[in-house]
């Protein structure tokens, strides 16, 4: 039986912190929280409930979660996000897993809920993600602030039954605020890489962005949280194009 290791990015995430790591104490061998100085009862809450703490500072996203990796006792990972739990379904699937000969990773589907609801169609669900790998084979990359963590030699991954239970946003309010500061790293991300930020990408994209995940992915399904979801998804994307030709006149001047 192969052992696991539990990693979890935190800053400011007492809200959340107790749920997730509960969510693993009975599938893991150890849990590591790897912390860029919260402000909050983060750290204490984690070390109440048996985690190791590790301080380090934040250089993003694909960064922070490749150290978590580095800090990890055993080569099999889950990595999750503080706002994450594992459902009972996968709980039963990842145990199943590691008592057998696992191999090179598994992905799993993503259930979001939103202001209470929980969304179910759109550009949310099934909204697959690799979380559960060897961390010799798979590595945490993409584009900030959007990691993803990928096989370092194209290897195929398996599929396994059971929902990643992730709490989103609480409030509309969060959410805009989220958006304002995730569009900044992607411009920054999109500045770096040299993308371009025409008329297409700034006017074109944004209605595409809400037309895809409300109608082309059934997003109307969910009522109203499925609309402000398509909203929102179309106002992320127009910002950070605007944000990036921002950033380019301002390297002009």
């Amino acid at each position: 039986m192969e052992k696991l290791s539990a990693v979890i990015i935190t800053y400011n995430e007492e809200r959340n912190i107790e749920r997730c790591i509960n969510s693993l104490s009975s599938v893991v061998q150890e849990i590591i929280v790897v912390d860029s100085g919260s402000k909050d009862n983060t750290v204490q809450i984690a070390k109440s409930l048996g985690a190791k703490v590790i301080q380090n500072e934040f250089k993003g996203h694909i960064e922070q979660k490749n150290f978590a990796l580095d800090q990890a006792s055993y080569n099999w990972v889950i990595s999750l996000d503080a706002d994450e739990e594992l459902s009972a379904q996968l709980k039963d699937s990842i145990k199943r897993i590691m008592a057998s000969q696992p191999t090179v990773g598994y992905s799993m589907n993503r259930l979001n809920n939103y202001c209470g609801s929980w969304i179910r169609h759109g550009s949310w669900y099934p909204d697959v993600k690799l979380r559960l790998f060897d961390k010799r084979k798979v590595r945490w990359a993409g584009v900030n602030p959007h990691d993803k963590a990928m096989p370092i030699n194209d290897e195929k991954v398996q599929h396994i039954k059971g929902d990643l239970l992730h709490y989103s946003y609480n409030t509309i309010a969060e959410h805009t605020a989220k958006l304002d500061y995730f569009s900044s790293i992607a411009a920054k991300a999109y500045f770096n890489e040299g993308r371009k930020a025409s008329f297409f990408n700034q006017r074109i994209r944004p209605p595409y962005a809400f037309f895809r995940d409300y109608v082309l992915r059934f997003g109307f399904l969910d009522g109203y949280a499925g609309w402000v979801i398509a909203r929102f998804s179309a106002y992320y994307t127009f910002l950070k194009y605007v944000k990036l030709k921002d950033l380019y006149q301002n390297s002009k001047n």
